[in-house]
């Protein structure tokens, strides 16, 4: 829904006497149909309206990516709507291309997108290191970390947030709040501000603090804890197995602190062999994500997956269950399921079904407005 339209809902609610933000969703669920629900929990590639690319070309980082929207992918939009997109360094050609791009995008959806992007700072930069763009570059993330600056931590939040609301973007999948305890972990390493919980719970407070300054939303990521693993999950199963004391001691410190300032956690697909007992990545997991996270934790916000396309999840599951299973955990956003159309029609069949009521998916429909009423414009 386009800004006019989100004002005239904020206005009804007003009159109504209710608050803006409630009646504004309110109204907005009950005009919505049961697909463009649906739609609303999909973060996608561009690429995944093309129903031309095979989705091997779609998820293959160095193939050649969608960088302006065509009528193909505007007629999947009209059967198969999404609620946002995730833009890649392939969907990136050079600055005027990609602020037509990203408008394109906003002007192709009926309900305004979430667009989003990994600008973490360092090493996953999608812009900063892409070559035909001039802003400021930040070496890595533990340097920041390693000044012990929490204001070095807000300037690289704010910073980036500048560059990305300049180019129409509203989320940034950061910062990063694994705890690098594992020297032989080969997915976090100097992505993370360090190894100490105290000491990237206030950088990752820091850098949130910088995005919010440019109003950019920020996602704190990989719940439950990314960094005693040495696994990949893009290439297929990662556990580890800390017990639950455990990770509060330490992982859950920079997430548990920072619930109240992000906009948004990032859910990992790790096995947590001596917590959770159904041996599902934490992604499908309900004894985690709702039973943990929702319940224990208490965090009432929006919960998004990790990329759905990842090994760790598609090697085991098909799209639609992976999806519906990820849904059912209590995920709020289904990030990029290696097949985006399969996974739709998997939401929809359950819901049709029974096996996922329209209450709870309202419920999640209901936080992604409220962000999208924030950070959306």
């Amino acid at each position: 829904m386009k800004k006019f339209a989100l004002i005239i809902i904020i206005i009804l609610g007003i009159a109504s006497g209710c608050s803006a933000s409630t009646s504004g969703s309110e109204i907005d669920l009950r005009s919505m149909t049961l697909r463009e629900k649906v739609g609303q929990l999909f973060l996608i590639r561009p690429d995944q309206l093309n129903v031309n690319l095979s989705n091997d070309l779609i998820h293959k980082s160095k193939a050649v990516g969608e960088t302006s929207v065509t009528e193909i992918m505007l007629d999947t939009l009209r059967n198969y709507p999404a609620g946002g997109f995730a833009l890649f360094a392939k969907n990136i050609e050079n600055p005027t291309q990609l602020k037509i791009f990203t408008r394109e995008l906003v002007n192709a959806c009926t309900i305004q997108p979430i667009l989003a992007i990994d600008e973490e700072g360092g090493i996953i930069s999608r812009i900063a290191n892409h070559k035909k763009f001039r802003v400021k570059k930040f070496p890595s993330v533990k340097s920041i970390g390693e000044t012990g600056n929490s204001r070095m931590a807000y300037d690289a939040g704010a910073v980036i947030g500048k560059y990305l609301r300049d180019y129409g973007f509203n989320l940034d999948f950061a910062p990063i709040v694994d705890v690098n305890t594992n020297p032989d972990n080969i997915v976090i390493g100097n992505r993370a501000f360090g190894d100490d919980p105290e000491l990237v719970s206030r950088m990752a407070g820091a850098f949130l603090d910088g995005l919010h300054s440019q109003k950019i939303a920020g996602s704190i990521k990989h719940f439950p804890g990314h960094g005693d693993t040495t696994n990949d999950p893009h290439k297929g199963y990662v556990a580890i197995s800390k017990t639950w004391d455990e990770l509060l001691n330490c992982e859950l410190i920079p997430f548990m602190r920072n619930f109240a300032k992000t906009d948004s956690v990032m859910v990992a697909h790790i096995t947590l062999k001596n917590i959770t007992h159904d041996d599902l990545p934490a992604t499908l997991s309900q004894e985690l994500i709702t039973g943990k996270l929702r319940n224990e934790l208490a965090y009432d916000g929006l919960i998004i997956t990790d990329a759905m396309m990842m090994g760790a999840v598609k090697e085991n599951y098909s799209s639609s269950e992976a999806a519906v299973l990820a849904f059912e955990a209590g995920n709020d956003i289904l990030l990029m399921p290696w097949d985006f159309r399969e996974a739709f029609d998997g939401i929809i069949h359950a819901i049709e079904t029974g096996r996922i009521s329209e209450q709870r998916l309202d419920e999640s429909v209901r936080r992604i407005l409220d962000f999208k009423s924030k950070f959306v414009f």
